[in-house]
């Protein structure tokens, strides 16, 4: 685990992060595989499928200018990681997100979002 890979990893969380407070879905496109995924549930419905679920959703949401986001946990084993992010006031929801990372033609693309949303 290089402190390089951290940084980068890093780097492209905040991409997604900047996403979210520009409440825009294409400001966070750019870190995501295109055929990454997301899963979680919004009360008791799944909700489930490509990352593009979670575009429509952060444009239909709005920009969440006032989120308190923070990295709690990155794992790297060669070209994977995982990332645990903690966000706070994303328009009045908390969520614990889990990333699946992977090192694709030495960039880290996101390639699975599963997360948590608190009650």
């Amino acid at each position: 685990m290089s402190n390089d890979d951290i940084r980068l990893i890093e780097s492209t969380i905040q991409y997604y992060i900047n996403g979210a407070k520009s409440g825009k879905g294409d400001d966070m496109k750019p870190v995501f595989h295109k055929d990454a995924t997301i899963f979680g549930y919004i009360g008791s419905d799944l909700f489930a499928g490509p990352i593009k679920k979670l575009y429509d959703w952060n444009d239909e949401n709005g920009p969440a200018t006032d989120i308190v986001a923070n990295i709690a946990n990155i794992d790297i084993e060669g070209l994977i990681a995982t990332v645990r992010l903690e966000s706070d006031n994303w328009t009045g929801h908390k969520f614990t997100d889990f990333f699946t990372l992977l090192k694709v033609d030495g960039e880290w693309k996101i390639m699975n979002k599963v997360f948590y949303l608190h009650g």
